[in-house]
């Protein structure tokens, strides 16, 4: 990609790096303005491919390797290795008679009627899962005292089982951590060089089920992520790169290298977190208020609200799930995340017929090896990106800006073996599975907005990835969105929202309120201790920069079983604060239900306080809704879903649509990391800051 301005005031040489499970993104940042580029993903050694991507980077913007002056990294290792289960040997460490929690989980059944219903295992199985007797209580109190002889025991069990990690979960922990501070002690002297997680540390909030299922995570994950973490920083510092190295977690801040091999479950969805963060820039630079976040890559969808200029946020998460991707089939961990939902639909999404005869695509992914049938890396399937190219939307010779020729015929062949013995012809296939993808992929925004309480057709789209300008005009349509917006750099637009977020740690406890007892000190103190532990974590990477800190409290109706975030002002609490908070609960719960419920006490179960730096200063973009016609030399076919035919398209360079100027659909824009489909029923008109904005045609079907 070529060099275009800046994106962040700091003049040093600064690197954002995405790992996907088909690509890996580079975006490099400095004074030459910003270069960009995707390198296939090496799943052997993922180290490999970011050196790679970064010195295809360098080369580009005219710049050494040394003279990167730091590196922002994000990752899915760790929700791959829970998704695939390749992980440590954990031994977990439990309260007596509270052994089976991770393996009874919630007891809801996922799927109502399946009788032949499986329940996905635990990452522990039982026979590595050992007891004490001890007993503390919800308000902190010690119930029973640490059976100190049968702590040897177990310590001595753990010492000759030869375990890659320990994860300790008491019950309550998270109201007195002196029992898990003991067992924790033994074990430190016993195995000085075994990793350990202790729910106190990793997840300090009620509910033993998601507290205890983090900590397993954390500690499943460790060994491996440290690994990885220390090779990668290794391999920098052995390529001339001396600067520090951060990584995002999936909050949408940065972390050192160190807290993060410390708390790996931090990094879950955090590539995914950097491209929430990427279109909530672009959403404050035009002026959106509600922006729906499109980020298709290789292997998933992602779709996020961001509202007022912030994506939406969540403290838990739901992660591996086994059951078609069907909520309450995964494992649920208690870390703060940005709340979005994500399917396997990208372009490596492998298409099927199933049992009934119908088309159907996903979850299954050729990835980057072998990759798409067309990639001729020895694929066979036929996958969403084969689908395009047969439809015209890809250039086979222009593809990754000509660096990375697609073979039409593999694509064609893939899909006559797989997908025709209904009766359809290739190119019927071809749109048969990109209008499967695009269903799902709607189907999925539309559940998100509804649990959120939000009406979609009242958002606009905020459109990257190397997949998501490809499909977002026909996303749009089945939405019944007017206006998409796809920024600049959107084929990486991941790897670019690394370089513009927040250093940030959200620390969360457990301190149950009911409102008509409120006990101000015990929060104020409460808080203390979270604002100290939240800005240490801060202060490794900010280097001196000031901070903001904003507090949340989750709260509930007495009796309800879960809570909704109740955003609070930051100071010191007084009993007179009880009235406040219930009038900001009462606010917060008619905002997402349309009602309260008059007669009911209310509570709050987990505080959480986010220490943060701030974010960059946003110019405002000039907007255009007009401009003047783009002269367009070359045509190219493509198939029009919504006119279900082959249309003449005009094809430009994204460098021809400058401020004020206008196309309309349909078009093809091309660039090196992507393609933007302009359908029929839109019309692409240049933005001031370098954006494509698709808006719908007054006479659009």
């Amino acid at each position: 990609m070529r060099p275009t301005e800046p994106t962040h005031t700091d003049i040093r040489i600064r690197a954002g790096v995405d790992i996907g499970g088909t690509f890996t993104d580079v975006a490099l940042a400095g004074p030459h303005g910003l270069t960009t580029c995707k390198v296939l993903t090496d799943y052997a050694g993922p180290e490999r491919a970011i050196l790679d991507g970064l010195r295809q980077a360098a080369d580009q913007a005219g710049v050494a390797l040394s003279d990167v002056a730091q590196v922002i990294h994000g990752t899915t290792l760790v929700t791959n290795a829970l998704i695939q289960r390749r992980g440590a040997r954990v031994a977990f460490v439990t309260t007596q008679g509270f052994r089976d929690v991770i393996e009874m989980r919630s007891e809801n059944r996922f799927e109502q009627y399946d009788l032949n219903l499986v329940l996905p295992e635990p990452l522990v199985p039982r026979e590595d899962r050992l007891t004490v007797p001890e007993r503390v209580g919800p308000g902190g109190e010690v119930l029973l005292p640490l059976d100190e002889d049968a702590l040897g025991d177990v310590v001595a069990r753990i010492a000759a089982g030869g375990y890659d990690a320990v994860a300790v979960g008491l019950m309550h922990a998270y109201a007195n951590d002196a029992h898990e501070r003991r067992v924790a002690a033994a074990l430190r002297t016993a195995l000085p060089r075994v990793p350990l997680s202790l729910s106190s540390v990793v997840s300090p909030q009620m509910r033993e089920l998601p507290r205890f299922n983090t900590t397993v995570a954390n500690a499943y994950v460790q060994p491996m992520v440290a690994a990885y973490l220390g090779r990668l920083v290794d391999d920098l510092r052995g390529a001339g790169m001396a600067g520090p190295v951060f990584m995002l977690h999936s909050g949408g801040g940065l972390m050192s290298v160190e807290d993060a091999a410390a708390q790996p479950v931090r990094l879950l969805e955090s590539g995914p977190a950097g491209g929430a963060i990427f279109a909530a820039r672009y959403a404050r630079a035009h002026g959106i208020d509600r922006a729906l976040s499109f980020d298709m890559g290789g292997t998933t969808a992602k779709i996020c609200l961001v509202e007022d200029g912030a994506p939406k946020t969540a403290s838990t998460f739901e992660v591996a799930r086994t059951y078609r991707f069907k909520k309450g089939s995964g494992m649920t961990v208690s870390t703060p995340v940005v709340e979005m939902v994500e399917i396997g639909a990208g372009g490596g999404s492998i298409a099927s017929i199933d049992a009934m005869g119908r088309i159907q695509v996903g979850p299954r992914s050729a990835g980057s090896e072998p990759g798409p049938a067309c990639y001729g890396r020895g694929g066979t399937d036929p996958t969403v990106t084969d689908a395009n190219l047969l439809l015209g939307r890809l250039d086979a010779d222009g593809f990754a800006g000509g660096t990375m020729p697609l073979d039409q015929g593999a694509a064609a062949r893939a899909v006559d073996a797989h997908l025709t013995r209904t009766g359809l012809d290739p190119r019927d296939a071809a749109f048969g599975v990109t209008e499967m993808v695009d269903e799902n992929m709607a189907n999925a925004a539309r559940v998100h907005a509804v649990e959120n309480g939000r009406d979609v057709e009242r958002f606009t789209m905020v459109a990257f990835g190397g997949g998501a300008p490809l499909h977002s005009c026909r996303l749009a349509e089945k939405l019944g969105l007017d206006a998409v917006l796809v920024p600049p750099g959107a084929g990486v637009g991941s790897a670019i929202g690394f370089l513009t977020a927040p250093f940030s740690f959200d620390a969360t406890r457990g301190l149950f309120q009911r409102m008509d007892a409120f006990d101000a000190d015990a929060v104020n103190d409460a808080l203390a201790d979270m604002e100290a532990e939240a800005s240490g974590f801060v202060a490794a990477g900010a280097d001196g920069a000031s901070t903001t800190t904003a507090l949340t409290a989750h709260m509930r109706y007495a009796g309800q079983g879960w809570e909704i975030p109740v955003s609070l002002p930051h100071r010191r609490l007084t009993p007179d604060d009880a009235a406040r908070i219930e009038a900001a609960f009462a606010d917060a719960y008619r905002a997402l239900f349309g009602r309260t419920i008059d007669g009911l006490a209310c509570e709050v179960t987990n505080w959480s306080l986010l220490v943060s730096t701030p974010l960059p200063e946003i110019v405002p973009a000039d907007r255009f809704a007009t401009g003047d016609p783009v002269a367009a030399g070359a045509r190219r076919p493509f198939y029009d879903a919504a006119l279900r035919r082959m249309v003449d398209a005009a094809a430009v360079p994204r460098s021809a649509l400058t401020p004020g100027t206008a196309l309309d659909g349909p078009a093809v824009v091309v660039e090196d990391e992507t393609t933007t489909i302009v359908t029929s029923a839109f019309r692409v008109v240049g933005q001031g800051d370098g954006c494509l904005l698709l808006l719908r045609k007054e006479d659009a079907p």
